[in-house]
């Protein structure tokens, strides 16, 4: 899905480590021993995912009453170090939320492979399968078992588009920089930045952004070449395109205060902006606050039309190795491919990751739509197939040049830098 950052102390760990121990202690059983209790860990906080956990636990154990899941909500900024320290401690989780890609690899030793559990059939009717393989080789197996069809995606307010005198969208920079033009003319911001509605962090979250700016630069699947350093994140291309995202405040594209401004959501739900470079976990909350004013788009951030849509298998669930009760664990996965599940998913606002799956909300249609019927390449979230460590950085700096505070070229220096950093194992052929 997206990078969290930010750990908390060590004290916080063990606090959240010794509540889900006694969690466990006081319903591990029932019945003389005949009902089994699991442990689900999500960081969903209470958007729509978290929803549609709780009610898929719910229907779970409404078929299986003899399977208890606890579920367990923990802190989305240090989420990763609470699970892996509830390893150590032996106090971890049965079920766990898991992001695909990178982060999937990067604790791959803490997860059960999860292809003696399904068939080759079963396997071929869910979407980017391969991101939560190992070495994204679908035949070594797979680690998730995606919850949903995810989207990176721009969102335009079509009543403000009118009132500017805009008919669609903007598909490139240019018609990007023409758009601006004419919402500042009627006092709108263009595009609202700021704090993350998912509080992934204080400040914008990047790789938003950055996914489309690589995909108006290469196919998918060239993105391997950021991974190994064979296309270097300070080339000319990379850093004309990020210099023009990174200039769109001073073109009097954005909001000025980009990287203080809080409750961006709600700011563009308002009219108080044309423009939000979002994700679909928030489809249901602008459909139901702006109705048909309110419709996806492609950011335009590409020098030409954009070819590619960021629709990604982000997260799902995972079970650990260290689980007492993997069968029981295994049977939740298997509930999520049924057509129960993927009524329950679409209610929460989110789109089932089972091939051919359409919800009841018009904005997730039109944004399926981009890949099924205007033939555009569906590419991955470019923050789950570069190492964590250079996403990590790429948060801060380009965060920094976005502000103003420093150049792009720097930004894009510093990633390099942290690429160069790691381990040849980590930049290399195969995905780790």
């Amino acid at each position: 899905m997206r990078p969290r950052k930010t750990l908390r102390s060590v004290s916080l760990i063990a606090v959240a480590a010794v509540t889900v121990a006694l969690a466990a202690a006081s319903g591990s059983s029932a019945a003389g021993g005949s009902q089994v209790t699991l442990t689900l860990w999500h960081n969903y906080g209470t958007e729509g995912n978290a929803t549609a956990t709780v009610n898929l636990v719910k229907a779970f154990e409404k078929l299986h009453p003899d399977i208890k899941i606890n579920v367990v909500s923990q802190p989305a900024s240090n989420y990763f170090a609470l699970l892996q320290a509830s390893q150590i401690s032996h106090t971890g989780p049965d079920l766990a939320v898991m992001w695909t890609g990178l982060y999937d690899l990067k604790y791959q030793n803490l997860l059960v492979n999860l292809k003696p559990y399904f068939s080759a059939s079963a396997q071929s009717k869910l979407n980017g399968l391969n991101w939560t393989a190992p070495n994204f080789n679908l035949a070594k197996g797979f680690y998730v078992m995606p919850l949903e069809n995810q989207f990176y995606m721009g969102f335009y307010n079509k009543a403000v588009f009118k009132k500017a005198g805009i008919s669609s969208p903007p598909q490139d920079w240019s018609q990007l920089y023409a758009a601006c033009s004419k919402l500042s003319k009627v006092g709108v911001a263009p595009i609202v930045y700021g704090a993350d509605p998912q509080a992934i962090s204080s400040e914008p979250y990047p790789f938003y952004d950055l996914s489309y700016t690589m995909a108006g630069l290469y196919p998918p699947s060239q993105w391997g070449g950021l991974y190994s350093g064979k296309i270097s994140w300070t080339s000319p291309a990379i850093e004309t395109q990020v210099g023009r995202w990174a200039a769109l405040p001073k073109k009097g594209c954005t909001n000025s205060d980009v990287l203080t401004k809080t409750d961006i959501l709600g700011a563009f739900m308002k009219g108080q902006a044309a423009m939000i470079i979002d994700g679909n976990w928030d489809t249901k909350t602008l459909q139901n606050g702006m109705g048909s004013k309110v419709a996806p788009f492609l950011p335009p951030f590409t020098s030409k039309p954009q070819t590619g849509v960021v629709q990604y298998s982000g997260d799902g669930f995972s079970v650990m190795k260290s689980s007492a009760h993997v069968k029981q664990a295994v049977e939740f996965l298997k509930f999520m491919m049924t057509p129960q599940a993927s009524r329950i998913i679409a209610a929460a606002g989110l789109i089932p990751d089972i091939k051919g799956s359409t919800t009841s909300n018009p904005l997730s249609n039109e944004m399926l739509a981009f890949a099924a019927k205007d033939h555009k390449t569906p590419v991955p979230m470019i923050d789950n197939v570069i190492q964590t460590a250079v996403v990590t950085t790429g948060m801060k700096q380009l965060d920094a040049a976005l502000g103003g505070d420093i150049s792009a070229a720097s930004a894009l220096g510093s990633m390099k830098s942290t690429l160069g950093s790691l381990p040849a194992s980590q930049r290399g052929s195969t995905y780790r």
